[in-house]
């Protein structure tokens, strides 16, 4: 586990052989996703995270909520707040998009081979 910049590199040395890893979906990971990505690929862990953006950066998988859509329904309740509604007073509500982003380049660099039938499930495919 990283909690800082500096953990990020000893966090992914010492997970290289086990085999994968799993990114936590948190602002440092966002922050450090190329080192993370690059990290992960230098010691040959398929990485998956929650956040698209850290695929993007070369993790193999990401899944997790739409963020485009969270914020979009962010704005419906902050204009309901400022229109006099109370905060304890709104719903509370989960996710209801989600996306599936692979890196197929990565994957390959990996020696890993995706499935057909995900790589059709999937909202992005990075080649």
């Amino acid at each position: 586990m990283a909690n800082e910049a500096a953990d990020v590199k000893r966090a992914l040395t010492q997970t290289a052989g086990d085999g994968a890893v799993l990114v936590p979906d948190d602002p440092l990971s966002v922050n450090e996703r190329t080192r993370i990505a690059e990290l992960a690929l230098k010691h040959r862990l398929p990485a998956v995270a929650g956040h698209t953006q850290i695929a993007e950066a070369g993790v193999m998988m990401a899944y997790g909520p739409n963020r485009i859509d969270l914020y979009r329904r962010a704005a419906g309740f902050v204009d309901k707040i400022l229109k006099g509604a109370k905060p304890a007073d709104l719903p509370v509500e989960q996710a209801t998009k989600f996306e599936l982003v692979i890196n197929l380049k990565t994957a390959k660099a990996l020696g890993l081979t995706i499935p057909q039938s995900l790589l059709q499930g999937a909202d992005q495919v990075i080649e």
